[in-house]
């Protein structure tokens, strides 16, 4: 009876162990998959936020050009107004509200009507030497600076995402919390890789 007892008593331990082995595997997979879901959502957050500091400078930059242009219209009004136009198609539109595909138009639009502006300016040396235009310069310098931060910091976060998203193991935690699309990247068109020149 005694034998008998300690091989059921040993047979119950090895359950238990294998059933706590099981147990303590399944809490870890758990834990390792919350904590990944937690990360993809923190990633999120961070290019969402950066998404609206693009959406921030886009918007500085079209104000700085409205006014831009408001200044050299004293001196070629007929040549600003093909200008305007342009910017005029894009008032009222909030970068925010844009699919990236259309903020990356949006931003492409602006700097070629910046580039026209550039040339134009060239034209008038009295508007060049301008205390309030040479003000606008030094701002659309320091929005153009700002655009290309946040762009740096939009796509360094996309990047970590759509890494994190493609990896196994985490891409089976991406699918399961429906993250099955990377994320685009803002890009410049190849024509417009350089950054605009304010030669005013």
């Amino acid at each position: 009876m005694p034998i008998y007892a300690e091989g059921l008593s040993s047979t119950v331990i090895g359950i238990i162990v294998a059933v706590a082995v099981v147990v303590l595997i399944a809490i870890i997979i758990l834990i390792w998959g919350i904590s990944t879901s937690n990360t993809f959502k923190r990633m999120k957050v961070k290019v969402e936020e950066a998404n609206s500091g693009i959406d921030v400078a886009l918007n500085k930059r079209y104000d700085l050009l409205t006014k831009s242009l408001a200044a050299i219209k004293g001196y070629a009004k007929h040549e600003v107004e093909a200008l305007e136009k342009v910017v005029a198609l894009r008032s009222g539109q909030n970068p925010a509200n844009l699919s990236m595909k259309e903020k990356m138009d949006y931003n492409n639009d602006l700097a070629k009507v910046t580039k026209d502006l550039n040339i134009l300016v060239e034209q008038y040396p009295d508007l060049k030497a301008s205390q309030n235009f040479l003000e606008l310069q030094k701002q659309s310098l320091d929005c153009e600076e700002h655009l290309q931060a946040a762009r740096r910091v939009y796509n360094s976060n996309v990047s970590a995402f759509n890494q994190k998203r493609n990896v196994f193991p985490s891409s089976i935690i991406a699918k399961m919390i429906k993250f099955n699309e990377d994320l685009e990247f803002f890009q410049v068109e190849e024509g417009k890789r350089e950054d605009v020149k304010f030669d005013f």
